[in-house]
């Protein structure tokens, strides 16, 4: 459950690629321990907020806090707080599920038996354990989101992101991968900031969402509320009618937002 703190705010943010503006105006706060889902089509500015938010791209304007830091002045303050999990799979597929987890917690300064003790546990809770020496490479792609999610929260972050982390996945697995989610914020009161193009996670999960369209916010409320707003039956009818039927084109990747991540991460 959620407390009346805002764990993340985002005020009048503004990201423009040349004469592109790829986030206009950008406003909305998420209370600590709370679900919030970020909604929008392709190219509608999603991913790039999300970069601004965990300190792989600088706004153009506008102030961010995640957990009262900015990811721009302070940015090994903010990582601390949070994890993420990309859009794109982002582990080393050479290394064993273990290998992968220890290469992370060093990069966090995570002290040696505080460690072990953690990826033991995380290995356990995303039920890897019998494959904790296996390389990747041979894990499935439920196997390694749920290795992501784990590596994602080897600091102990109070805040976790993210990027459409079930795509691409089978109904069986994203309902696995939704119960770590919200088992992790009942019982740790995490708070987890997500976008998805399934709706029916948004519905069923997110205490609160926002929805973006063409770089704005154009609505936000709980799942119900928006459904009342548009007098629709569900939330794909609700995000249809706020944002259009048109098919959308995924906007050019701001790129190597891996990259830059390992790369700052080591300073």
């Amino acid at each position: 459950m959620a407390d009346n703190t805002n764990i993340i705010t985002a005020e009048h943010l503004v990201k423009r690629f040349d004469e592109v503006v790829a986030v206009d105006d950008v406003s909305f706060s998420v209370k600590a321990g709370e679900i919030f889902a970020f909604l929008g089509p392709n190219g509608a500015g999603k991913s790039t907020t999300i970069k601004m938010l965990t300190t792989l791209l600088r706004p153009t304007s506008g102030e961010i806090r995640i957990n009262g830091f900015d990811p721009v002045s302070q940015q090994h303050q903010a990582r601390h707080s949070f994890g993420i999990v990309f859009q794109d799979p982002s582990l080393d597929d050479e290394l064993t599920a273990w290998e992968n987890l220890e290469f992370h917690g060093v990069l966090y300064g995570v002290e040696k038996s505080l460690r072990r003790t953690r990826i033991t546990e995380l290995l356990q809770f995303v039920e890897l354990t019998d494959r904790k020496d296996s390389l990747v490479k041979t894990f499935s792609g439920g196997m390694k989101r749920r290795l992501e999610i784990a590596r994602g929260l080897i600091h102990h972050p109070t805040i976790l992101f993210l990027d459409e982390p079930t795509i691409g996945l089978d109904p069986q697995t994203r309902n696995h991968i939704w119960q770590y989610l919200l088992e992790l914020n009942r019982d740790e009161k995490m708070t987890i900031f997500f976008s998805t193009h399934y709706m029916e996670e948004a519905d069923r999960s997110a205490q609160r969402i926002a929805v973006i369209d063409q770089g704005k916010i154009v609505a936000s409320g709980t799942p119900q509320s928006l459904k009342d707003e548009t007098k629709t039956a569900t939330l794909e009818d609700a995000f249809l009618s706020l944002t259009g039927k048109e098919i959308r084109e995924e906007a050019a990747a701001a790129g190597g937002h891996m990259r830059a991540w390992h790369t700052s991460a080591r300073r």
